[in-house]
């Protein structure tokens, strides 16, 4: 009752595509290839943390949960872009559609926890080294849509709520109030965090300031990375980019769902990750050339 009652409109038309002509098969590769990175690339890591008993730690946990959630973020966008790269009508079912916003902001959400998570205990190890999303849909779900036509290669909360000819105030009053805390929120945590691990970095040793550019340099490319994802996500929705070349928007918008920079940094820059794959990555190679 509640999708036949609420629901008018039975699909959504994705307007970001472009037309690729011949050139569909090669996007398609080129999207599975990242895809598979990104798969493989965390999976790995995950593996690695999860058999290394020395990486055992509450920095690892973290790290875990936030390759975790970045396959989960990914497997939202990607098998939909795969099957719908190479069609010529790009169109997705409306329950489909908002299946998918939630997905992608419970993403959004767990990425900028665990974010606040890390940072938190980055700063104990430096400084103390011996020491609501489902209601963003159930909101979204009763609006009286006025086309289906979305501006994306994905769906999006804020892309249904423009196609709507009802009232929005409440729409965007709850959206307003859970960015504050989901997203501003931990930002300004970990800004706090890092103004008090400046403060040791300064009043510290020269080895104390190297040893937390070590510490901190991976996390801190992650909340860069993310964060720019994010901006480029909420800049696409609100404004209008009319004017910029179609194929830029869609890259900017999957630069929000796809998290390849997190494993590659935290396995090259953290010791005790990348020591275990030189480890396995040797063992390998002996078993084959036995």
């Amino acid at each position: 009752v509640f999708w036949i009652t609420l629901i008018e409109v039975s699909h959504f038309t994705l307007g970001a595509y472009f037309d690729t002509g011949p050139l569909r098969w090669l996007y398609f590769v080129l999207t599975l290839s990242v895809y598979v990175l990104i798969l493989l690339s965390n999976l790995l890591l995950i593996v690695v943390i999860c058999l290394n008993r020395t990486l055992h730690e509450p920095m690892y946990i973290f790290l875990c949960s936030l390759l975790l959630n970045e396959l989960y973020g990914s497997t939202a966008l990607f098998p939909l872009l795969l099957f719908q790269i190479p069609q010529d009508v790009h169109t997705i079912t409306t329950s489909f559609c908002f299946l998918q916003i939630f997905f992608v902001h419970t993403y959004t959400v767990i990425e900028f926890m665990t974010l606040a998570v890390i940072s938190y205990d980055r700063y104990l190890a430096i400084c103390f080294p011996l020491q609501y999303i489902l209601v963003v849909v159930l909101l979204t779900t009763p609006l009286k849509l006025c086309g289906n036509i979305i501006t994306k290669v994905y769906c999006n909360n804020y892309s249904v709520v423009k196609l709507s000819c009802s009232d929005t105030s409440v729409n965007n009053i709850y959206g307003l109030i859970i960015t504050i805390i989901t997203v501003f929120g931990p930002l300004i945590f970990i800004l706090a965090t890092y103004i008090r691990i400046l403060k040791v970095c300064f009043n510290g040793s020269k080895q104390t300031r190297q040893k937390a550019l070590a510490t901190c340099g991976p996390h801190l490319a992650s909340i860069v990375n993310y964060s720019s994802g994010a901006f480029f996500e909420v800049l696409g929705s609100r404004f209008d980019l009319s004017n910029v070349h179609s194929v830029i928007r869609v890259i900017l918008s999957l630069y929000f769902l796809a998290p390849v920079l997190n494993p590659i940094m935290y396995g090259l820059k953290i010791t005790a990750v990348r020591r275990p794959l030189k480890m396995n990555s040797g063992r390998l190679f002996m078993v084959k050339q036995v």
